[in-house]
């Protein structure tokens, strides 16, 4: 099933369009277009197919208990410190998912490390 990405407003929005704009100018910093590159990857491939085995999608239990839904994290990058991770919903049409964070990985998932995690508006 093919969802259509939508982006938290106004956090994620902004960020992507900042992004996007920087890259068509040749404007971004070697780590920004790093993310850049990074998280339009994943977001296609959440987009076609949400479990896709390299995204390592997983429900994050802390989350979803404090937002009352199920809130996702996908991985953008992987076996580095502070891998940066998506965070996102399904809705909030039946097709959609919602992009509501994207952080640097928590360092000690012990010790309520989510707690630290700042999520977008739903």
């Amino acid at each position: 099933m093919q969802f259509l990405i939508c982006l938290g407003i106004p956090e994620m929005l902004a960020l992507w369009e900042r992004l996007r704009q920087g890259h068509v100018e040749g404007k971004l910093s070697k780590q920004e277009e790093k993310l850049y590159q990074k998280w339009g990857k994943a977001m296609k491939l959440l987009a076609s197919n949400h479990a896709y085995p390299g995204l390592h999608t997983h429900e994050i239990g802390p989350l979803s208990k404090r937002y009352g839904m199920k809130v996702w994290q996908s991985y953008l990058e992987n076996r580095n410190s502070r891998a940066m991770r998506m965070y996102w919903v399904y809705g909030p049409d039946q097709r959609d998912i919602t992009i509501i964070g994207l952080e640097p990985h928590p360092e000690d998932k012990k010790n309520n490390a989510y707690d630290k995690v700042t999520l977008s508006g739903i």
